[in-house]
């Protein structure tokens, strides 16, 4: 249970001068001495009007006896009623904020409703440019029953995503920041900064596909003589539209940005302009539907064929009339023939097939609605003809691309128009964004948000059916309207005139791009304040009243890369990828704070559920791939790389986010399963204790030993970096958390990753003992304990080092886990360092694999991996020594580890009686017990008592030797009495050395990178310990070992031997 509380307050931004808080609060502290804790801030709002009350700051003690003087009760309630609970993170924004002023103003209380805070803003930004030049060639293109299914997965997609968002958004208060707020503070700031970036590139691009579409109906349908670049051949159309497009949004971008750097309140009181005039674009539609059940709008279009025909540069769809009497070809002939008087000139398709003029707009009761049921998809460049229409085809094709036939712009298939259609439904956060101007946010939002959706899903859906009821197929598959005089489609449906379809779509997609390029740089401003992107806090600061200036500059820039893109078609589908991402992020934030339950996970709005979250979740990345496979990886790519981005610089932000609770829950299970079996063989890794040396400035003796543990971690096991201080906790505790924060410093810089504690014993021995017994948790545990050999122990004046360092491996040993002792460990390789030559290993049999798995790890680290691994074993002069060779060799095949083997024979006195009689007899133990069918419990109690048998008979057989052996000028420890451990343990002493060295070992005079095998005497028996040494034997020394010819063979290292003589190791890692 936590024993610190920290309750936030929120400023409620009245005049108050920088001078009268320090005053507030050095009078708050002079008053009210506590245990030197400073006082907290008060929680409640309404702060100012209470200062001079004496209960100030004390009313949220816990404990009765805390409280100098018990509040009134009237002033209690008052107080709580005002109390918030908003995160630290929201009150770091707000008061970086209130810096941009010199000068605070106060704040007006927020009188807006649901009606006009929420419903009609989310309404304005649904309804836009998708609905008025785009829905209903989607209509004709993939037919009504496809397009209804477009409709109702994107209508559905937003509508789950506005319940998870209306549960998270209730979920307390909640200030102005729309989803940007909402996902950081629900699943951490890696994903609150990727996933509000993508959100603020999807409105900054949003803008952009508003301009272009401001730009097309200008230059379409309102003024088309004002057009820069025209196009001599009909085929450069396309090419000449698209540069104007892009000179004409540039300038649209430009004027825009300049309204919104000179005053947002001038785009908002234009606000109430646009809204008024897409209500009145969307009435027209549904005025001229009605209309058309009694009397169908004169819009003619002309058939060749089967084939619509571009009616612009003729007036009647006839190929001959009479003119006075006399037969003469219309304009319609001399488009299709070279004379008009000779019909043989004419091209082939004219010649066969005759012309037709039928309504364009036939009614809704006419029955064309069976018609347009089906899907009519095609490549870029095809004819626009009406199915089920008699024509007869023409063999010679060659100059259609030059007649007046309406053709396909584009290769148009069902994903696409998924990826252009979506846009449209999106602005379901205008209501979240405004939170902060709600009279209250808790209900206007989900209420407002969700009939703003029903209703646009309504009048989306509607709409489908009855422009496919309405009109002609080859119509609605014409997207600009030439077959009807370049009008708007939607337009010749309208009632009274196409014109208030024209004017009022024009102005909404203003409306709607000024409302883009007005809450995008905000958005990067609420971000860049966080700070939880570096680079992007210079987009923090604005002009004196806090508009984001920066902000809106880089807002324009990204907003000009969708212009010069010039393409609406284009551009739809970028953008739908960042709200996709977005919404698939808040369907996240809902369902994993629902099913963690976390304490305060308390939504007002009660209608959700999880499942419905994660509904939303897979259909939002479904639609993402459907829409265009590529612009999701892109997107999710992005998304990936911001995250990890912010990951990387450390985002040090706590705001009681859901991510840490989910890691805290798969942890606590994770943890639970690992301690349901013990690990297998198989899955053995060294789990790391490692064990630090502090000095008096608490800084890390030896750095070198963390590069060890780094160069160990292809493992990818546990590392716990512990120290011990002496003395008590109560006096240390400060002391210890400075040396916490010193190790993982040295952690940082030696990019080892794992944990770090410190404890504060009695004594350095009681301390290891306590983490070598406690460190970890459940089946997270250590099983290897990694030290540094006591280099000083002999000038050490304290005479207790040696014999801390001898308990620490028999405590290690004896709590069955692996020990390394790292010596002359400053001079082993950095990180940074790339090692060439042989890791070499002295091999004993019963090691158990420790020796083969230890230069397999280092193998995998970029410091060893250019080095190669070399194993030797012992033979007896009589042993066959190319049998052996073979057998290791099929031995590491199996292993599959990689690795060349030599036998190097000895006499049977130069090695040690214990590794070579528990070679010898281990396939013999084997076979005996099992010819002898013992019980599970009878096998071990026979296995003890062999083992035991073997280790007395192996303890008289070499004390002799051993008294024999023992330097007399060393300094002899004191015997320590204790069972004999049956752990393995590996110790690795000196340098980790990459060197050139023959297979065979050295000759007696190269006395550098050599090992001794040596006996040791105790309470345990002589056990067998390979050493290796990098400095040559001194002659003392030497004069103390045998004089035997193959022992000078290899340099010993007698003062490791010596001081270790009552621990169990039985294998050293040697290089």
């Amino acid at each position: 249970m936590p024993t610190n509380f920290t309750v936030v307050p929120v400023e409620d931004n009245r005049t108050e001068s920088l001078q009268e808080e320090a005053d507030v609060q050095s009078h708050s502290q002079e008053f009210y001495p506590g245990d030197t804790i400073p006082k907290e801030d008060s929680p409640f709002i309404d702060r100012d009007n209470d200062q001079e009350s004496y209960y100030d700051g004390k009313n949220m003690a816990l404990f009765e006896e805390e409280m100098d003087s018990n509040p009134m009760v009237s002033s209690l309630l008052n107080k709580l009623a005002n109390y918030t609970n908003l995160t630290q993170g929201v009150v770091e924004h707000e008061e970086a904020e209130n810096e941009e002023g010199a000068k605070r103003k106060t704040v007006k209380s927020p009188q807006m409703g649901t009606f006009f805070g929420v419903y009609l803003p989310c309404l304005q930004n649904i309804l836009g440019v998708i609905l008025f030049l785009r829905l209903t060639w989607i209509v004709g293109t993939a037919g009504i029953l496809e397009a209804f299914a477009i409709v109702f997965m994107c209508c559905s997609c937003t509508m789950l995503t506005a319940i998870s968002m209306s549960a998270v958004a209730t979920n307390g208060v909640v200030p102005a920041g729309g989803s940007y707020y909402m996902i950081s503070r629900s699943l951490g700031p890696e994903f609150g900064g990727a996933v509000g970036l993508c959100f603020y590139l999807g409105t900054t691009f949003a803008g952009s596909m508003y301009i272009l579409g401001t730009i097309e109906i200008f230059l379409t349908y309102i003024v088309p003589s004002v057009a820069i670049f025209t196009a001599e051949k009909k085929e450069d159309e396309a090419a000449a539209m698209l540069n104007n497009m892009r000179v004409y949004g540039t300038g649209c971008l430009l004027l825009m940005a300049l309204l919104v750097f000179v005053g947002v309140k001038y785009v908002n009181k234009m606000a109430l302009v646009f809204l008024s005039c897409v209500v009145l674009s969307i009435i027209a539609i549904y005025a001229g539907v009605i209309k058309t059940a009694f009397e169908s709008p004169h819009f003619p279009i002309c058939l060749l064929g089967n084939r619509i025909l571009e009616n612009l540069d003729f007036d009647k769809c006839l190929k001959k009339e009479v003119v006075n009497n006399v037969t003469v070809p219309t304009k319609l002939s001399t488009l299709f023939c070279d004379s008009p008087f000779q019909e043989e000139n004419c091209d082939e398709y004219f010649k066969l097939n005759n012309v037709t003029e039928i309504k364009g707009i036939p009614g809704l009761l006419s029955g064309v609605i069976s018609e347009n049921l089906w899907s009519s998809y095609g490549p870029s460049g095809m004819l626009v003809e009406k199915a089920g229409h008699e024509y007869i085809p023409a063999q010679n094709t060659s100059r259609d691309s030059s007649l007046p036939y309406v053709f396909n712009d584009i290769t148009t298939v069902f994903t696409l128009l998924v990826g252009i259609y979506f846009p449209s439904v999106t602005g379901i956060m205008a209501g979240s964004n405004r939170s902060g101007d709600l009279r209250d946010a808790q209900r206007s939002i989900p209420t407002g948000t969700i009939l703003a959706i029903v209703t646009t899903s309504f009048i989306y859906m509607s709409c489908v059916l009855l422009f496919g009821a309405c009109i002609e197929g080859v119509v609605l598959r014409d997207k600009f309207g030439h077959s009807v005089h370049k009008n708007l489609v939607i337009g010749t449906l309208s009632w009274p005139s196409p014109w208030v379809i024209v004017i009022g779509s024009f102005f909404s997609c203003c409306g709607a791009g000024l409302q883009s390029l007005t809450g995008a740089p905000r958005l990067l401003q609420a971000i860049a304040r966080d700070g939880i992107v570096p680079f992007l806090q210079v987009f923090g600061h604005g002009k004196a009243n806090g508009e984001p200036t920066w902000a809106l500059l880089l807002t324009a820039a990204i907003c000009e890369i969708g212009i010069l893109i010039a393409s609406l078609d284009a551009v739809a589908p970028i953008l739908s990828m960042f709200f996709l991402m977005c919404y698939l992020f808040v369907n996240l934030a809902c369902a994993v704070q629902t099913l963690l339950r976390t304490p305060n996970w308390r939504p007002r709005f009660k209608f959700y559920h999880w499942t419905l979250s994660f509904l939303g979740m897979s259909l939002c990345l479904s639609l993402m791939f459907i829409s265009s496979w590529y612009y999701a990886l892109v997107a999710m790519l992005i998304a990936g790389c911001i995250y990890k981005y912010i990951e990387y610089r450390g985002a040090e932000k706590e705001w009681g986010d859901g991510i840490r609770g989910l890691s805290l829950n798969a942890a606590r299970y994770a943890l639970i399963r690992l301690e349901e079996a013990p690990p297998h063989t198989k899955n053995w890794r060294p789990q790391l204790l490692v064990l630090l040396n502090l000095d008096g400035e608490l800084a890390v003796k030896h750095p070198r030993l963390l590069s060890f543990t780094t160069q160990l971690k292809a493992g990818r096991g546990l590392t716990i970096v512990s120290s011990v201080l002496e003395g008590t906790y109560l006096s240390k505790g400060a002391e210890a958390k400075r040396a916490e924060q010193s190790i993982k410093s040295a952690m940082s810089a030696e990019k080892t990753k794992g944990f770090c504690h410190a404890v504060v014993s009695s004594n350095l021995r009681d301390g290891f003992s306590h983490l070598i017994q406690t460190a970890g948790l459940g089946g997270m545990k250590h099983n290897t304990v990694l030290m540094a050999w006591p280099g000083n122990w002999k000038q050490a004046e304290d005479s207790q080092s040696w014999r801390n360092f001898i308990e620490t491996i028999r405590e290690t040993t004896a709590a069955h886990q692996a020990l390394l002792v790292a010596k002359n460990v400053d001079s082993f390789p950095t990180n940074l360092e790339r090692l060439e030559g042989t890791i070499d290993v002295w091999w004993i049999v019963h090691d158990g694999g420790l020796l083969m798995l230890l230069p397999f790890l280092f193998h995998q680290h970029k410091v060893w991996r250019r080095c190669k691994m070399r194993i030797f074993t012992v033979a007896q002069m009589d042993d066959n020594s190319i049998q052996m060779k073979k057998d290791l060799q099929m031995f590491l095949y199996h292993l599959r580890l990689d690795a060349e083997v030599e036998v190097v024979e000895m006499h049977e006195r130069d090695i040690s009686a214990f590794t070579y009689e528990k070679t010898l007899v281990m396939e013999q133990r084997s076979q005996m017990l099992k010819q002898m069918r013992l019980s599970r419990t009878e096998r071990e109690r026979e296995i003890q008592s062999i083992t035991d048998e073997s280790r007395s008979s192996i303890k008289r057989k070499n004390r002799p030797a051993t008294q024999s052996q023992a330097p007399s000028d060393a300094t002899q420890p004191d015997k320590v009495a204790g069972p004999c451990p049956r752990a393995e343990s590996a110790a690795c002493g000196g340098r980790l050395q990459s060197h050139s060295s023959p297979l065979r070992p050295q000759p007696p005079h190269a006395p550098a990178s050599s090992c001794i095998q040596a006996e040791m005497a105790g309470d345990c028996g002589a056990e067998s310990v390979l050493i290796c040494s990098r400095r040559p034997l001194p002659s003392a020394h030497a004069a103390a070992a045998p004089a035997t010819r193959t022992r000078s063979r290899l340099a010993a290292c007698v003062e490791f031997a010596v001081h270790v003589q009552h621990a169990s190791l039985t294998s050293v890692f040697c290089c």
